[in-house]
Formats: structure tokens, C-alpha cells, sequence
């Protein structure tokens, strides 16, 4: 049985608008309804259920104190251009998207100082959602809606996450790092075809078969938009070919086998 998460205080229950029904927003829609809240969701191009479906993006907006953007990154200025002669200041508008700088500066151009706005990066999806893993969420706030960043991490820890804020450049030079080359070297494996038979897997490819199976089960269809968008990804790729290649070629040239060693975690 899965460890109940810790939760703050349950808050009063809010309206949300999710705008974006595909794997993160269902998610993210059924973890809001499951705290108590209220819920509408709008996506032209997913079956939304019944119980959540408002018939037009205005009748999604009326009466809601949070819109979650859960569109995919290169659909959101279009979303906000439709969005902001629908929004009032008593309102706050979030994104969820894997990647920062473009999305927070685009909600600074296009809201502005009218309306709350802040960057989200919930560092979870369904799959763990399904385990119970800890949840994590980084905040990434606007200089002109401090107190909307303030509400997001109150929204965030009573769902039961722990709250990172970061600056947008900070997210997403982390996110090439991790997100970005966890994606990237599991796409090279999966075109491999490893990881389709696991019955001579040693203990030690376990944390690999982990990574392949959260890739594929949070967010394989999201490979492109991950690399695409993040400024920073293309130079982490390449570093990582880099020094794999350095690596291959010590193999090929028998260096000593102490060059080759891995090295133990740091103290």
C-alpha cells in the first residue's frame, strides 16, 4: 500500500479552468477533484468527461479563480492571445510546462501587469501519481505577481507537493541536465530495443529499467517538445555525446583500466 503523502491544511474550495486535457491535465484534473475542488476542463481536440466538460473556452473560464495552461508549450501563445480578453484580475493564471524561460516570458508579455500570473513545473505525472511517489513542484514566480507565486506554493503543498522556486534560466539549465538527457538517452535505447527483454537484466540496470519505464509511462510523447524547448537542451546533448565519445575511445585505445574507473559518489 502506498504511503499517504503529507498534505498542509486542506484549502478552501476553488474553481479550476484546465485548459488541455491530454495525459497531465486528466491527471492533474483528477488529483485537484480528488482535494475537493472544483473542476472544468477545456480541450478541442480530447474526450473530456462529462462530469468536467464545459462547451466553449468562456463557459470553461466563468466562475474560476485558477486557469491551469496544460496545453503542449508551442500551443500556448495562441491559448493566451484567445484567453486574455476572457480574464479578470481577481483570476491567476498558471502554466504546468516542463520548460520555463519561453513560457514565463511569454505570460509576462501577453498578461502583463493585469493579470496574477506564475510558471509551474509539476516534476510528476501520471505514473507516479498511480505509485504514490513524493511529489515535487517547482514554482517559478513573476517579478510583477510575487503574491500569485505565494498562492501557487499554498495550492501546491495541500496537494501534497514539495515546492522548489526558482528563477526560469535556474529550471531550465537544471531540466537540460536531468529531464532533458534522462528523455534523450532513453529515446536511444528504446530505438535499441533495450528494455524489451528483461529476463537476463543484471541489479544494476534496474535504475535504467526505471527510467525507461517512467519516460514511457509519464511522458513519452512529449520527447520533442522537451528538447525543442529548452534553450539548453541541444548543449547538454551534445556534451553528453561528447563525453561518451571521449569514453569510447579510451575503450578502443586500452587506456588503463584506472582511467576508466567510475568514480564514487562525493561525501
Amino acid at each position: 500500500m502506498n504511503a499517504a503523502r503529507p498534505r498542509e491544511p486542506a484549502q478552501p474550495a476553488a474553481t479550476f479552468a484546465v485548459l488541455g486535457y491530454g495525459r497531465f491535465g486528466r491527471a492533474f484534473a483528477d488529483l485537484l477533484t480528488q482535494a475537493g475542488h472544483r473542476v472544468r476542463a477545456w480541450d478541442p481536440h480530447a474526450a473530456v468527461p462529462a462530469a468536467l466538460a464545459a462547451a466553449s473556452m468562456p463557459a470553461t473560464l466563468a466562475d474560476a479563480s485558477w486557469i491551469v495552461l496544460a496545453m503542449p508549450v508551442p500551443q500556448l501563445r495562441d491559448a493566451l492571445l484567445a484567453l486574455r480578453p476572457l480574464l479578470h484580475a481577481g483570476q491567476t493564471v498558471l502554466d504546468v510546462g516542463s520548460v520555463k524561460l519561453h513560457p514565463c516570458a511569454t505570460m509576462d508579455e501577453l498578461l502583463g501587469a493585469d493579470f496574477p500570473h506564475v510558471g509551474t513545473h509539476p516534476l510528476f505525472g501520471p505514473l507516479s501519481l498511480a505509485r504514490g511517489e513524493p511529489l515535487r513542484t517547482v514554482i517559478c514566480p513573476s517579478a510583477a505577481h510575487t503574491e500569485a507565486a505565494a498562492r501557487a506554493g499554498e495550492l501546491f503543498r495541500a496537494l501534497g507537493c514539495e515546492v522548489v522556486v526558482q528563477d526560469p534560466e535556474s529550471h531550465d539549465r537544471a531540466m537540460a541536465r536531468t529531464h532533458a538527457l534522462a528523455f534523450f538517452v532513453a529515446k536511444g535505447l528504446v530505438g535499441l530495443g533495450v528494455g524489451d527483454d528483461m529476463a537476463l537484466a543484471p541489479p544494476s540496470f534496474q535504475g535504467m529499467r526505471h527510467m525507461l519505464d517512467a519516460v514511457r509511462g509519464d511522458a513519452g510523447h512529449l520527447f520533442a517538445a522537451i528538447q525543442r524547448e529548452n534553450p539548453f537542451a541541444a548543449e547538454a546533448r551534445a556534451q553528453l555525446l561528447a563525453e561518451l565519445e571521449r569514453v569510447h575511445r579510451q575503450l578502443l585505445t586500452g587506456a588503463d583500466d584506472d582511467r576508466l574507473a567510475i568514480p564514487a559518489p562525493s561525501a
